[in-house]
């Protein structure tokens, strides 16, 4: 019994460790190829774009195991990474608002898919200021974003 209390209790710290560990996201700054392991000799799976954020999940020496918002993991090499941060509309549809308020006036409706560069830090009520691509500014809920 007494080794399983402590299997029990080591499982709790690991559990907690996991839970406090923020996600962690980049941006492209130039289209990769994204591989099915850490080597340029490896298969090839597919092509990132520039700007598209992708969730980190292990670094090592150069590379970048990485997951896209429809969950898929592949490693891209640490070069393909700029300093811009953008996020994904992952609603139907979202409204980009001028104010951090849901009765705000509406700046840019963005549909699913489309980047939106994140322009600062969230408020403490869940909303991310971002700049559309043609300019426009303004504040989008994070529940509506992938990629923060």
């Amino acid at each position: 019994m007494a080794a399983l209390d402590r299997f029990l209790a080591a499982s709790g710290l690991l559990l907690a460790a996991g839970a406090a560990h923020a996600l962690d996201y980049r941006t492209t700054s130039r289209p990769a190829v994204l591989y099915d392991a850490p080597s340029t000799a490896a298969a090839k799976v597919a092509v990132a774009g520039s700007g598209l954020p992708l969730e980190i999940v292990i670094e090592t020496e150069g590379w970048i195991k990485v997951r896209d918002h429809g969950g898929r993991l592949t490693w891209i090499e640490q070069s393909a990474f700029g300093t811009t941060r953008n996020v994904m509309v992952k609603a139907e549809t979202t409204s980009v608002r001028k104010a951090p308020r849901p009765d705000a006036e509406v700046a840019v409706l963005a549909a699913r898919g489309v980047l939106l560069e994140v322009t600062g830090e969230p408020d403490g009520f869940g909303w991310l200021p971002v700049k559309h691509a043609d300019g426009l500014a303004g504040w989008v809920p994070m529940f509506e974003v992938w990629g923060r």
